[in-house]
């Protein structure tokens, strides 16, 4: 499994590691639909929302995924995760999401 570093501080000195398993469960519970306002301002209050968004997650009946709570373990819950981590994953995920489509029920092979 594909492994990534993402800078999470403006002066560049500290990182977190993003697996391609945490990229595909934003992908899976569509994590950052939403999650900007229409100001596109992304601040510590956005990540609070997430935080708060895949807590509800865990806490209901997806608490059987694995990858959601690893997800949560891992990267939200992270003590570098702040406005600019934030920021940088949803880059890292725009692009690796261009290369890794939702596949839709219309276009699963039979």
């Amino acid at each position: 499994m594909e492994k990534y570093t993402i800078i999470s501080n403006a002066s560049g000195t500290r990182n977190i590691e993003i697996s391609e398993t945490n990229l595909k469960t934003i992908q899976k519970y569509n994590l950052f639909d939403g999650l900007i306002g229409s100001n596109g301002i992304i601040d510590d209050s956005s990540v609070s929302h997430l935080q708060h968004l895949a807590g509800g997650l865990i806490d209901s009946s997806y608490a059987s995924d694995n990858d959601l709570l690893d997800f949560y373990r891992e990267v939200l819950a992270h003590p570098n995760m702040k406005a600019t981590c934030l920021r940088n994953l949803m880059q890292l995920y725009a692009e690796w999401a261009e290369k890794h489509p939702v596949e839709s029920p219309d276009n699963a092979e039979c």
